[in-house]
């Protein structure tokens, strides 16, 4: 399918009004941690996973503005799932109003609306990542570059990370752990030999920011087991724009009914300078 620039220029548009929208009620949370009362809460994948009025209140937003500026696009959503049209365009939107609950709740400054859209093929076209703790602004379109905007500076395209780094030992990888126990063993007795090479590592608790800073240059190489497709959607754009090495899993559509979770477990999103791409397994 063939898209004008003017026709990306559109959708990129739309996605960072989306992505604020979300963003900007998640900024309206007073400073300190949430407390959420455990036996009122509701729950993800554990007691450790919350989700929030603020997921819900952000999705909303986030959806409002799709539904007014693209009412023939279908949306797929973490809380609010798939919301189908009579006459489908073909677009549809991957968004996630609040990658990083628990940080959010915690109040640690990792967390972000997650706005992206595809094509009828399957091809990501826009994708913007917003941290309103961060006063932070990440975009993509495809075949256009990934750019940063910091407030109060001027927008700065994104160019991955500097090269080298891996030689001199100074290299720092990302990653994330499941909050399945089973699972999370499984990935801490992998941890040694994916930190060959590197000299540190950081888990940041957003998928959406990981790839981010990839993009950006802070982090030299992102991988990580368990994503949802609204996890990295955007991210990915962004970090391959910005001319990272990228690997999306091949997920069951949510369209579909899926991933399973043993689908998703099994797979790895990751991205980096060229240099890593041989760090990570092929699933």
């Amino acid at each position: 399918m063939q898209h004008t620039a003017q026709d990306l220029d559109a959708l990129l548009a739309t996605a960072r009004r989306a992505a604020a929208a979300g963003a900007a009620v998640l900024a309206s949370r007073s400073d300190g941690m949430l407390h959420v009362d455990a036996a009122d809460q509701a729950t993800k994948s554990s007691g450790s996973d919350w989700v929030t009025a603020f997921d819900v209140a952000a999705e909303k937003a986030v959806r409002e503005v799709l539904a007014a500026e693209r009412p023939d696009d279908i949306v797929t959503g973490e809380e609010q799932g798939t919301t189908r049209v009579a006459r489908p365009s073909g677009f549809r939107w991957s968004i996630d109003p609040l990658d990083g609950t628990t940080n959010f709740i915690r109040d640690i400054v990792y967390y972000a609306t997650s706005v992206a859209v595809a094509d009828a093929d399957g091809h990501w076209l826009a994708g913007v990542v917003n941290a309103p703790a961060l006063r932070r602004e990440y975009w993509a379109v495809r075949g256009g570059g990934a750019w940063r905007s910091d407030a109060g500076r001027e927008p700065r395209r994104l160019e991955g990370p500097v090269p080298g780094r891996d030689g001199a030992g100074s290299a720092l990888l990302a990653t994330g752990f499941s909050y399945e126990p089973s699972i999370r063993a499984e990935q801490a007795a992998f941890l040694p030999g994916l930190m060959d090479g590197f000299g540190d590592i950081r888990r940041l608790g957003s998928a959406a920011l990981d790839l981010c800073l990839v993009a950006d240059g802070t982090h030299d190489a992102y991988g990580e087991r368990g994503l949802n497709e609204h996890d990295f959607s955007a991210g990915a754009l962004i970090a391959e724009e910005a001319g990272c090495w990228v690997r999306r899993p091949t997920l069951t559509s949510p369209l579909d009914g899926g991933p399973s979770d043993a689908e998703r477990f099994a797979a790895w999103t990751c991205a980096g300078g060229i240099e890593f791409s041989g760090r990570f397994p092929v699933t």
